[in-house]
């Protein structure tokens, strides 16, 4: 509020202006400031004198009924008052018989603007909630003080109201009050309208706020649109405003806790017994009346299923094509490797988002320490033949011959997981040999009985592209001549 001149003071400026003083020299005289002498030079300038009330006028043209007053009017409106309040003075205090409209004009033509009344948005009944942070009560728990924070949402029509006390203001704790709000009101209103606090907004701005990806999923789910305000403007969300200092100063002013559970249980029970009963100053009905007989029908309807509650972190994808989580290790695509992307994990599952919050990937939740990779995001040339399995290398040495598929069966059944490296040996013959002596050598190993491998690849080699086998001196199958004489009987030896 101005400082209000004394009228002394006022016709000391007014007999100086018109002696023709500036307004530089006034203001150090007088100990005032250059524009209120202004002020008054604007007066003058409407008027022959304003010394005494009575004096005529040389002016052409109708003269004020105002200006006899204005050594009342000015002081008033350095005060701050508005046109209406001065009107109503001047009838109670002097004679003054002109019209509001009268002092509405002399006061615009003195350079004063009254200010303009604020408007009041109401809305209709389940289309705005307004939600705000204030400061709670302390709890005292095994001898330690924590100072907590109580979350208010108040539906803008009826002024029903839930409160919920919290420890600290981060994104879960503020998306668990409002769950909890929804299902106590017993639906969801259209619009939700916060403050810019951290929780919910990342980056203020009233045209293109960036809000925090969980609270825009949040906001899905339930089906309704955030409308955050102008940063600093707490009268576009009066009625949160009032709501806060109401519960602070009625419910918990002068009160101490033991704990968040007391603590959100009394406030439950203050918002029936106290706050719901009330007859609101504005409405003029009792909160609890309006909200039954009008508002809870018009809020949206609950979804089925709460919100799965998750963590978020942005992360890089590591070397071996896997990101971090919670001390465990998941796969994304090949084509991410090294990139940045987003990660919600809730307790059962990991979710991985690109940059345009495209879902890339899902993993159930694993413990710290354990990798969960999905093959699909391994690229073909990093997967061995051994990872491929016995499902991948059979078919493909069934490609080569009927002998050689024939061979790879019975090898398997034979030695077991052993025989996987084997296989993969078996198809790496491929190389060197035709398929038609593969197919052959593998015929004449399946008859004799010999899965290994060493055995495969000698057979291969004495097999020609015609077909002929070249004969060997010497092989682990091939008995020396002399064994065969010992199995001949002393009658045979005789004969030869």
């Amino acid at each position: 509020m101005a400082n209000v001149l004394k009228m002394a003071v006022v016709h000391a400026i007014v007999e100086l202006l018109t002696r023709g003083w500036s307004h530089r020299r006034i203001a150090r005289e007088l100990g005032v400031h250059r524009e209120t002498v202004a002020r008054y030079e604007r007066l003058k300038g409407s008027k022959p004198s304003i010394s005494t009330a009575g004096s005529g006028s040389s002016r052409c043209g109708r003269r004020s009924q105002c200006e006899p007053f204005a050594g009342l009017i000015l002081p008033k409106l350095e005060q701050g008052l508005s046109a209406q309040r001065i009107f109503q003075d001047l009838r109670i205090e002097t004679y003054f018989s002109g019209s509001y409209s009268s002092v509405k004009r002399f006061v615009r033509r003195l350079g004063f603007r009254s200010p303009l009344p604020f408007r009041r948005m109401e809305v209709g009944p389940g289309e705005e909630a307004q939600v705000d942070f204030g400061s709670g009560p302390w709890v005292i728990e095994d001898g330690r003080r924590r100072r907590t924070h109580v979350l208010r949402i108040t539906l803008s029509h009826s002024r029903k109201s839930y409160s919920e006390g919290i420890y600290r203001q981060r994104t879960e704790e503020f998306i668990g009050c409002l769950e909890n709000s929804f299902r106590h009101f017993g639906g969801v209103p259209a619009v939700l309208v916060p403050d810019n606090l951290k929780a919910a907004v990342k980056r203020a701005d009233w045209f293109d706020p960036d809000l925090n990806p969980r609270i825009v999923s949040f906001a899905r789910h339930y089906g309704f649109a955030i409308l955050p305000t102008r940063p600093r403007s707490p009268r576009e969300k009066g009625k949160i405003e009032s709501g806060v200092k109401y519960v602070k100063n009625n419910a918990l002013k002068g009160r101490t806790f033991t704990s968040l559970v007391e603590l959100n249980r009394f406030l439950l029970n203050w918002e029936r017994t106290v706050a719901d009963t009330r007859i609101h100053g504005t409405t003029k009905k009792q909160v609890r009346k309006l909200f039954e007989d009008v508002e809870r029908s018009a809020l949206g309807a609950l979804p089925s299923d709460p919100f799965p509650l998750f963590s978020e972190a942005r992360r890089t994808v590591h070397r071996d094509g896997h990101v971090e989580v919670a001390r465990a290790y998941y796969s994304v695509p090949p084509e991410y490797l090294g990139r940045r992307v987003w990660v919600r994990y809730d307790p059962r599952l990991v979710r991985v988002y690109n940059e345009r919050f495209e879902e890339i990937a899902v993993h159930v939740r694993a413990s710290p320490g354990r990798f969960r990779t999905d093959m699909r995001h391994i690229a073909d040339e990093k997967i061995s033949a051994v990872e491929r399995g016995v499902e991948y290398l059979l078919p493909r040495a069934e490609r080569i011959g009927i002998d050689a598929g024939r061979w790879a069966h019975a090898m398997m059944e034979e030695r077991g997981i052993e025989g996987i490296r084997v296989l993969q040996g078996f198809l790496s013959l491929t190389r060197r040999h035709s398929a038609a002596s593969i197919d052959r050598a593998s015929r004449t190993a399946l008859d004799a009985r010999l899965f290994r491998l060493r055995s495969l690849r000698e057979l291969c080699d004495r097999f020609a592209d015609s077909g002929e086998p070249r004969f060997a001196d010497s092989h682990p199958i091939i008995r020396p001549l002399s064994d065969y004489q010992k199995l001949l009987t002393p009658d045979l030896k005789e004969r030869r």
